[in-house]
């Protein structure tokens, strides 16, 4: 989003209601109180209370979602078709691009003057929100945040809806937890519940919302947060079905699978490494674009009155095949029709656009885009095989879909949650088999070229550095001397292997440290490295005259000036519970560093940064 120097931003001013308003406020608030009291008394079960909770938020969330499709429409009756009523139809379409950069134009007025400055409310803040701040998700810039995306796309402009709706239930969760009083912990889990709910209701997908939110939200597949998900997901999807019917954001007619086994041991591949190309140049295509509106030194209110022209010409250019009418929809059919050229271009050119939408004013999601990403160019890698081996009868559409999938989990990091939305929006067992194959190449050959994906990226730009639901930004700065302690059982290089094998049955220990005289560590010998060793029918014989030196075997180390997250990076390269802690500078041996330490100091940074909540952001 483009910045608005400080001088330039208005003051935000609250009204102050009258003194018989306060009143009332006041003693609503003192009876709010007692209830949620006496609530928090009755001593209901935790699974009770989250899965009581995950009823309310589906339901809301899903109503959210309908109302936020209604503002869609209105913003594209007020946009386009009551113009086209006084326009002459050449001419109504040839003003699009005007339309376009008034829709922009008042997307941006509305985050600027209802967002309270707030610089996000998207996916990535939410991820922030839940790693960071308890799940606090402010409920005004939410709504704000919801209208100005209607009104983007509403506008033509290129942008996705599951952002909005996956913040705007996160918000409902959020909420409810806080008037209720709970802790942060539970009121995380109501905001992963909201978000699944969010994007089940607005893809009709409930397995794909719930993992989404597990993924992506909560970064964690843990037992107790499983059960409040799933409900909420679940009820969403049947409570926007009622109101929405059936409404995919890809129209797929009829289901593909693969007939050659070539196809899936070559061709899906290789559509894997092309996703992946495809995603690395997307991710930085969208924050170069960023970066240089940022720079551009012009009044504020010029920036999305430009983007909307941009937008609205390729718009135009494409024949209105780059957005749907107010919805984002990718029809299947389409793309196995077209010339690969043809598709490449819609395929570039929906990155430019959406990339230009987001980065000059507009509001919404980038999950969509990149659907829509994948399909042109799935779509275009189909078609060029189909011409170069006709005798073979592929069908491009299939290569389509998988490319949605493929594109879609390489860009935003989510590969369970693009593998699930595929299925269940194709609903064909066939097409699973390939997916997945595509989307673990993809998101691969992405993470080796590119090691942030469109939501990361967008958090490290602004100081935050969060995967999977951990805070990277604690373990980076988290030294190794914080967290590891100095018990450790070593053992001299000279003990005798008999030995090491006796004392397995007094110890717990996996492994034992080899030290010389001087403390000095040697390497180290595992559990497995006596099991192999002691390997024949008389196990003691056979290590007889071996000595600890003798076993040890090289072992990853760290020193204690390494942070925490090179640490843990290191123990997961050897699969290790633990590492050594040696000096860097003699070798001696000085402790180890444990998953407990680093999660039990995790814990202590956390628990200080909810007792001091980090201030707001500068108003936009």
């Amino acid at each position: 989003m483009w910045e608005t120097p400080s001088h330039e931003r208005p003051p935000y001013r609250a009204l102050r209601p009258p003194r018989p308003v306060r009143r009332a406020l006041r003693r609503a608030e003192s009876v709010w109180d007692r209830l949620t009291d006496r609530f928090n008394r009755l001593g209901l079960s935790e699974d009770a209370i989250l899965l009581g909770f995950a009823v309310a938020i589906g339901t809301l969330s899903a109503l959210g979602v309908v109302l936020f499709y209604r503002l869609i429409d209105l913003a594209y009756r007020a946009l386009y078709r009551w113009p086209s009523e006084w326009l002459p139809r050449a001419g109504a379409y040839a003003w699009r691009p005007v339309l376009t950069a008034v829709g922009l134009l008042a997307a941006w007025w509305i985050w600027r003057r209802l967002g309270q400055g707030h610089d996000g409310l998207n996916v990535p803040d939410v991820q922030r929100a839940v790693a960071r701040r308890g799940g606090d998700i402010p409920t005004r810039p939410a709504l704000a945040r919801t209208a100005a995306s209607a009104v983007t796309l509403g506008a033509g402009a290129s942008a996705g809806s599951e952002g909005p709706v996956a913040v705007l239930g996160a918000a409902v969760g959020s909420l409810l937890g806080r008037l209720f009083r709970f802790d942060p912990q539970r009121v995380k889990v109501l905001v992963g519940a909201g978000a699944a709910a969010g994007i089940s209701a607005a893809f009709n997908a409930p397995l794909a919302g719930a993992f989404f939110a597990l993924e992506e939200i909560l970064g964690t597949f843990a037992v107790a947060s499983f059960p409040p998900v799933v409900v909420s997901s679940v009820l969403a999807a049947v409570v926007s079905h009622i109101f929405l019917g059936r409404h995919p954001a890809v129209d797929i007619p009829m289901e593909y699978g693969y007939a050659l086994a070539r196809e899936v041991l070559l061709f899906y591949p290789l559509l894997g490494v092309v996703a992946g190309l495809v995603s690395v140049f997307f991710i930085r295509l969208y924050f170069g674009t960023e970066g240089a509106l940022k720079r551009l030194a012009v009044p504020a209110p010029l920036l999305p009155i430009g983007g909307g022209l941009l937008v609205g010409g390729l718009v135009l250019l494409s024949g209105g095949l780059l957005v749907g009418h107010g919805h984002l929809a990718v029809h299947i059919d389409l793309f196995g029709r077209l010339p690969w050229t043809t598709l490449l271009l819609l395929g570039f050119g929906s990155m430019l656009a959406t990339s230009v939408t987001l980065g000059s004013g507009g509001s919404g999601g980038l999950f969509t885009p990149s659907l829509y990403v994948g399909a042109a160019i799935g779509g275009a890698f189909g078609v060029g095989l189909s011409q170069l081996f006709p005798a073979l009868g592929l069908h491009p559409e299939a290569y389509a879909i998988v490319g949605m999938g493929a594109v879609v989990a390489a860009a935003t990091g989510a590969p369970i949650t693009g593998i699930l939305l595929v299925f269940e929006m194709t609903n064909d067992y066939a097409i699973v088999i390939p997916l997945m194959v595509s989307v673990v190449i993809a998101h691969l050959v992405r993470r080796r070229l590119e090691p942030d994906n469109l939501y990361s990226g967008w958090l490290r730009r602004r100081g935050e550095h969060l995967e999977a639901g951990s805070d990277r930004d604690v373990m980076a700065h988290l030294r190794v001397a914080h967290v590891y302690g100095p018990e450790v059982e070593a053992v001299g290089e000279d003990v005798p292997a008999i030995t090491l094998l006796a004392r397995l049955g007094r110890s717990h220990a996996l492994a034992f440290p080899v030290i010389d005289a001087a403390g000095r560590l040697l390497g180290q010998v595992s559990v497995f490295d006596l099991g192999r060793a002691a390997e024949g029918s008389d196990g003691a014989a056979t290590l007889a005259g071996r000595t600890a030196g003798d076993l040890a075997a090289p072992v990853e180390t760290v020193a204690p000036g390494d942070t925490v997250l090179e640490a843990i990076r290191r123990m997961g390269v050897r699969g290790a519970p633990s590492l050594p802690v040696v000096d860097p500078r003699s070798g001696r041996l000085l402790g180890s560093v444990t998953r407990a330490h680093i999660l039990q100091r995790y814990e202590q940074v956390e628990a200080g940064r909810m007792s001091a909540p980090e201030p707001r952001s500068a108003p936009r």
